[in-house]
């Protein structure tokens, strides 16, 4: 190992090519990014072994404990392998990114994209390694009468840990009897407003073949509907889920306190579907006069508040809220996955819901696809029993904070004439822009930049001022200032 100068800034590694920059601070930071890249571009093949910690310390002049957090950070995102006896190598998995196009729209040049929604995580941080210790531990032991068909309600053993894990972190009333696994929270919220609108069969549950037979001797009820409000403005994917699982919609405006309660009891509504942890896209965090109002009116009039989790795992600037479900069970149906904090493809995801709806579900899943997949229901439950869950989140929490603040430091340094908003939790904020700006215009020059963004005005059922969602959780903190700075430029004037 050679190439430290002692007295100088910079510190280079022949060996890895490292550099380290002294007076920047967050050195665990810089040497984790520094190999992370490395990895990314191949110039760290699968299978290269890395110094050990203590010679790569001693070779940049640094104490070890910043190397092995480094290291660990890495082993955690799936990077590097490290086994006793055996050092720290570049895991198999790891190469070259893939998330980035082969070309910028009208140019002959690369371009990097961090993100194809606002709302993605980074989903180079999945635990790669953590999750197939998970897999293997789980393919070790399993007893082969479970991998038969089993509940389609979901693995007993995941449905026990998240139970325990919602009452713990989310302050939910829930128990494993009360919980379904689905596949994502699309799916949970498809069949619950299902449920609601009575197009769920009602039933004991799947046990046995007499169970079939029943059910094929009964009637399949006939399609119902539900009036269901939603807040404004809202995720226009979810609205075509909604009205083709049985929804007919009304619009409840949202402002800087959360849904309107006094319009969502004017509205006639049975049931409303809310984001009260983190509103998408606004940002706003349901305020607590808004959810004691909002428990009362579900209380008085027997409607159903479908409670979205969404972004609750990544609280910045408040301290974490229970969710509604725990404070009104029987009137709170809440839905979470594992899509932000773990990544989307995974399709796993929760409902937490009265045992008459909860058992409606069960019923379907088992009519529709006998249920989830049984391996990655298992893994995900080790990852929680373990605590690697809670490990995951606490370390993207502090990486997401980190981009958070350096993408929202870049707009007030090339855009002071936006107001960000909607920054206290999740991976997105939400940009209002000056009057008379072209919402389309500003979403291609920022995706021509790499930035992922999204209009607002469609989102809207009422009219209001131009504004974009932009995401952060893709873009490094180092590239921020750049990736704005270019996108001011690029800025209609």
């Amino acid at each position: 190992m050679t190439g430290r100068r002692t007295g100088e800034t910079e510190d280079r590694l022949a060996d890895l090519h490292l550099i380290i920059d002294r007076t920047a601070g967050g050195i665990a930071d810089q040497i984790t990014r520094e190999l992370r890249e490395a990895v990314r571009r191949g110039r760290l093949a699968p299978g290269a072994r890395l110094p050990a910690s203590r010679e790569l310390a001693r070779d940049l002049g640094l104490s070890r404990g910043v190397v092995v957090e480094a290291y660990e950070r890495l082993v955690a995102e799936g990077f590097l392998i490290s086994r006793v006896g055996a050092g720290t190598v570049v895991a198999p998995a790891a190469g070259r990114t893939k998330d980035f196009p082969e070309r910028a729209p009208g140019t002959g040049a690369r371009r990097p994209y961090y993100g194809r929604r606002s709302t993605s995580p980074d989903l180079n941080a999945f635990p790669r390694g953590r999750w197939l210790a998970a897999l293997r531990q789980t393919l070790a032991t399993l007893p082969a009468d479970a991998l038969d068909y089993g509940d389609p309600g979901g693995v007993r053993d995941l449905r026990e840990e998240l139970a325990a894990y919602l009452r713990r972190v989310r302050a939910a009333d829930v128990t494993a009897d009360n919980l379904v696994i689905v596949g994502g929270v699309a799916q949970g919220v498809s069949l619950t407003v299902q449920a609601l609108a009575g197009r769920l069969p009602q039933g004991r549950a799947v046990h046995d073949l007499d169970w079939f037979v029943d059910r094929i001797a009964t009637p399949v009820p006939p399609p119902g509907r539900v009036r269901l409000a939603v807040e404004d403005p809202t995720s226009l994917r979810q609205l075509p889920l909604l009205r083709a699982a049985g929804a007919d919609l009304v619009a409840v405006p949202v402002d800087g306190d959360g849904i309107d309660v006094e319009a969502l009891a004017a509205s006639r509504a049975r049931a409303v579907l809310l984001t009260p942890a983190h509103q998408y896209p606004t940002g706003v965090v349901l305020s607590p006069g808004r959810r004691a109002a909002l428990i009362e009116w579900a209380l008085a009039t027997g409607a159903t508040i479908l409670e979205d989790d969404y972004d609750a795992e990544f609280r910045f600037d408040r301290d974490p809220v229970g969710c509604l479900q725990g404070f009104a069970p029987d009137r709170v149906i809440l839905v979470g996955s594992v899509s932000k904090s773990l990544a989307p493809g995974l399709r796993l995801g929760w409902v937490a819901a009265p045992a008459e709806v909860a058992e409606a579900i069960r019923l379907v899943r088992g009519e529709l696809d006998l249920g989830s997949p049984v391996l990655e229901q298992y893994a995900l439950a080790d990852l929680v029993r373990t605590g690697d869950y809670d490990r995951q989140l606490r370390r993207m929490r502090r990486e997401y904070r980190i981009r958070r603040d350096a993408l929202v430091r870049a707009l007030a340094e090339h855009l002071p004439e936006i107001t960000v908003r909607g920054v206290s939790a999740g991976l997105h904020l939400f940009a209002e822009l000056p009057g008379g700006w072209d919402e389309i215009s500003v979403v291609e020059a920022a995706q021509d930049c790499g930035l992922d963004a999204e209009r607002v005005t469609p989102m809207r059922h009422a009219p209001g001022p131009p504004a974009i969602v932009m995401g952060f959780a893709r873009l490094p903190a180092h590239h921020a200032s750049e990736t704005v700075r270019t996108f001011t430029e690029r800025l209609p004037r």
